[in-house]
């Protein structure tokens, strides 16, 4: 059952003063989501991928540094990750505002570890990340309350979800802009396939890859561009009539591309594995309900012939 936590923060580890207007970045540039635009063979093109490599760089240093958290701590960021990835898929919001919002949800951890109430900071923390990314993100964004579906734990009214993105505004110094691989998989995806002929069906593929991958912490350590094409390889392999190019990793460090693109193919089948010891949980839960009814509706015949025949 859903639970109103309206009044729950009092501790001042949620709490910020600032009246200051919302301002998405201090940068006045921005990086295009996607480069599928431009011709892969243009110079434009390659200008594009290397600003962002450039970029990337200086901005590796946000995800290298987050820590392997305690077996609890990791339990709970899957939690919370799942829900903001469920919720994401409702409203049909980009993939984009999904990986913004874990990037977020991580880097305020790094740096604001939150009190164990219950679960709640974390569920409140998953909902200002998820509303602040779909603002940045997304053309029509669902009221606060609207937002919290997906079989939330706790319902938090507007003002105190306000108060949070405040807080995540703050610890992460207003600096929301971030490199996601997203930019990077129509590059990679053409390369891969110079004809085109199967490109666009290979960055639609690495996107849900992406998706799932975040799910782990350990991807954290990758930088976008390396994860962006190791999901882009396990989307062509899926593909028995594509021959991958051998120049589609000039300039990348194949070793790292491969380290990451073998995780991927772990965490996949650990979380397949997952899956299906969920449905059969679920399932044999299901028979047991079942099997329950039938004696109790069987006890209640069995009642009811003998109360017949001693009548």
């Amino acid at each position: 059952m859903s639970l109103s936590c309206s009044d729950c923060i009092s501790s001042s580890d949620l709490l910020c003063g600032e009246e200051s207007a919302v301002v998405l970045s201090r940068h006045g540039d921005h990086s295009p989501e996607y480069v599928s635009e431009i011709e892969s063979t243009s110079p434009e093109f390659q200008d594009s991928i290397n600003q962002l490599l450039e970029e990337e760089r200086n901005l590796t240093w946000i995800t290298s540094r987050i820590p392997n958290q305690p077996s609890d701590g990791a339990a709970n960021r899957t939690e919370s990750v799942a829900w903001i990835l469920k919720v994401q898929n409702y409203y049909g919001f980009q993939p984009l505002t999904g990986f913004l919002s874990v990037n977020f949800f991580d880097r305020f951890l790094l740096s604001h570890p939150l009190p164990k109430n219950n679960g709640w900071p974390q569920q409140l923390l998953s909902v200002a990340c998820l509303s602040l990314a779909a603002k940045l993100e997304e053309p029509l964004v669902p009221s606060l309350l609207d937002l919290q579906v997906g079989n939330a734990k706790f319902i938090f009214e507007p003002r105190t979800v306000k108060r949070m993105e405040l807080l995540v505004l703050t610890v992460l110094d207003w600096k929301l802009r971030c490199i996601s691989p997203f930019y990077y998989l129509h590059f990679f995806a053409s390369k891969m396939d110079p004809s085109r002929a199967y490109s666009t069906l290979i960055a639609s593929k690495a996107e849900d890859i992406i998706l799932s991958a975040v799910k782990e912490i350990s991807f954290t350590g990758f930088p976008p561009s390396c994860i962006a094409a190791a999901a882009a390889l396990c989307a062509a392999d899926t593909l028995s009539n594509l021959s991958i190019s051998e120049s589609w990793s000039e300039g990348f460090h194949r070793d790292d591309v491969k380290n990451c693109y073998q995780m991927i193919h772990e965490v996949s089948i650990k979380q397949k594995v997952s899956k299906q010891e969920t449905e059969i949980t679920s399932s044999d839960s299901c028979s047991i309900s079942s099997s329950s009814c039938k004696r109790r509706k069987l006890n209640n015949e069995t009642f009811d012939v003998e109360k017949k025949g001693s009548g």
